[in-house]
């Protein structure tokens, strides 16, 4: 079976244009896709090439849906190839899509890139990727280019935004519940990756993580701070927590 690299060196047909590095970080998240009954989305069909490398890739099996803002885009359409036209900025247009859509196992956003159409996107697809899906969205870098509305820690840029998924997957361990909480995110993605250009998000069906142990304890705990902290049961710690507060309110 050809690697992504040799159907992508290997290719002369219509235009695939790249960051070279994506090709092996592809592979590393997809392959497991491969010669399997999938569906995947890819948002900026361009010259319609990478059409053509994802058949190649997945196999016959794959059904490939676009989405392009250039009505041309629509001659793309085969057989298990879809392409509907309109903007990642008509937030009725990505309503409308996503309710022809099928639950997706790959959805690439390699649209417009501005921070607007990022974040639109994402809000209103995510949540038809499968678990055990991936969601990417490429070309970040625009999170740095004015043009684009980025800026370095500009708090509406995707970068900025995607960096609070982080927060939400460790909700499960807040004390702060009215403030931060346990949402669909944190019951939706399982890891997030972060390489140049891209951002990459697998989702699986999370529940609340809980501690095992096994093996014997062969030595005392030694204080409440430190390495010896962690050490402790979670549910000493949190009665030892409660037994301070209460000794300070009797003050």
């Amino acid at each position: 079976m050809k690697s992504l690299r040799e159907i992508f060196d290997n290719h002369n047909g219509r235009l695939i244009h790249k960051w070279d590095h994506y090709i092996e970080i592809y592979d590393q998240y997809f392959s497991k896709f491969r010669d399997r009954e999938i569906n995947i989305l890819e948002i900026g069909l361009s010259q319609g090439g990478s059409i053509d490398m994802w058949k190649e890739y997945f196999g016959s099996k794959a059904n490939i849906f676009g989405i392009d803002i250039n009505p041309d885009s629509k001659t793309f359409e085969e057989e298990k190839v879809k392409v509907f036209i309109g903007s990642q900025d008509d937030k009725k247009f990505l309503n409308d899509v996503r309710k022809k859509l099928p639950p997706l196992d790959i959805l690439i956003d390699d649209g417009g890139h501005t921070m607007k159409q990022q974040i639109f996107t994402f809000e209103a697809l995510f949540d038809i990727v499968k678990p055990d899906g991936i969601y990417l969205c490429e070309d970040v870098q625009t999170s740095y280019w004015k043009l684009y509305h980025g800026k370095y820690k500009r708090s509406s840029t995707f970068i900025e935004y995607s960096k609070n998924f982080i927060d939400q997957m460790h909700a499960w361990f807040s004390e702060e519940p009215n403030k931060f909480k346990v949402d669909y995110l944190t019951r939706n993605i399982k890891a997030i990756h972060y390489y140049t250009n891209m951002v990459f998000i697998e989702k699986e069906n999370m529940t609340e993580p809980f501690e095992v142990k096994k093996g014997t304890v062969t030595v005392g705990f030694q204080g409440e701070t430190g390495a010896d902290a962690l050490n402790l049961p979670l549910k000493t710690k949190v009665m030892r927590k409660l037994k301070k507060i209460k000794n300070r309110l009797k003050r």
